[in-house]
């Protein structure tokens, strides 16, 4: 098996585990042709989603008084965004992904592009990305710690920020108001204009259902956003509106 096939080795991971009832990290690394890091990976992925529980040197299957409630799973329309989003990422390149379910949902598929180096403000998107198969070099903003969006904001996120320059920066937003740009709940706003700032390419990710959801708090002005990528239910009116504006968009389709 392909060790690029990450979740293909994972599922199969759940089912040496059902039917042996135990695994262990050197077992797994010579099934599979893969190194003992990269195991590791895997069962860390799979303990963060309560699959499994790891033990010294392995694993065993998560006791049925610990499993609790399935995470809420990512929309089908957030997985194509994701997708079209990571599609425009290069080898080696040098990105921000800012907090959000929308901009997490890329961090799956970021194993594919080796040589990454990836600045966050998130807690979970600096775990996930701990788990994925090319690891990529990660830098944290630092700050200080806003639970509204459960991300680090403030002068010090700010500081850091501009001691780099990136290539793109991947956003979401809470609406679109296709008169001024994107917009937010949350009043802590420098931080994503920094963002925005210091990386050549500002790529915003949101669903077609919040494009026209007009919200007080403006983010990004049109003049900093260069592409919109959202799914492919947008208005047609709506679209024509965004692109009128110089914006580069891209309707993800679902995959059948």
């Amino acid at each position: 098996m392909s060790k690029r096939n990450t979740p293909q080795r994972r599922h199969t991971i759940l089912a040496l585990l059902n039917e042996q009832g135990e695994v262990s990290v050197d077992q797994l690394a010579s099934a599979f042709a893969t190194s003992e890091v990269t195991i590791r990976k895997d069962l860390a992925a799979l303990e963060k989603n309560g699959l499994l529980l790891r033990r010294y040197g392995g694993a065993v299957p998560m006791p049925q008084e610990l499993i609790g409630e399935p995470a809420q799973p990512v929309s089908s329309h957030k997985q194509a965004i994701a997708r079209a989003g990571v599609e425009r990422i290069r080898e080696h390149a040098r990105v921000i992904i800012d907090s959000g379910t929308t901009t997490a949902a890329m961090i799956p598929q970021l194993g594919y592009k080796p040589g990454l180096v990836v600045m966050t403000n998130s807690l979970n998107v600096a775990n996930a990305l701990r788990d994925i198969e090319h690891e990529p070099v990660l830098l944290m903003t630092g700050g200080t710690w806003d639970p509204h969006s459960e991300s680090f904001q403030g002068q010090v996120a700010e500081q850091v920020l501009r001691s780099y320059d990136f290539d793109q920066l991947f956003i979401g937003a809470d609406g679109i108001d296709l008169q001024r740009g994107t917009t937010t709940f949350n009043e802590l706003l420098g931080l994503s204009r920094v963002m925005a700032e210091v990386a050549r390419e500002v790529i915003v990710m949101v669903e077609s259902d919040k494009v026209g959801r007009k919200i007080p708090n403006l983010e990004l002005p049109w003049s900093s956003v260069h592409t919109l990528i959202t799914d492919d239910r947008l208005d047609a009116q709506a679209a024509e509106q965004i692109k009128a504006r110089g914006i580069t968009l891209i309707l993800a389709a679902v995959q059948p």
